[in-house]
């Protein structure tokens, strides 16, 4: 019998604030980067874990600087 995954509580995202949802799921995705069966893996894709990595930095960063996130490139209301 496989060992079964340990499930956290679920989040609820509409009450936690943007960059603590950010937060986690940067510490998720080193967590994933980390993980022997994800090395094991030899994933190849078009974006590499840096590229998304990235992208949460400046999420991060938006999110936190009070920008108009309308305006950059992906982000439409």
């Amino acid at each position: 019998m496989k060992n079964s995954p340990t499930l956290k509580p679920e989040v609820n995202m509409n009450t936690q604030p943007l960059p603590e949802l950010i937060a986690q799921s940067q510490q998720l995705l080193a967590e994933i980067r980390n993980h022997p069966q994800f090395k094991a893996l030899r994933f190849d894709c078009d974006v590499a874990l840096g590229d998304v990595k990235q992208y949460f930095n400046y999420l991060e960063y938006a999110a936190t600087a009070d920008l108009d996130t309308s305006k950059f490139e992906g982000f439409t209301e």
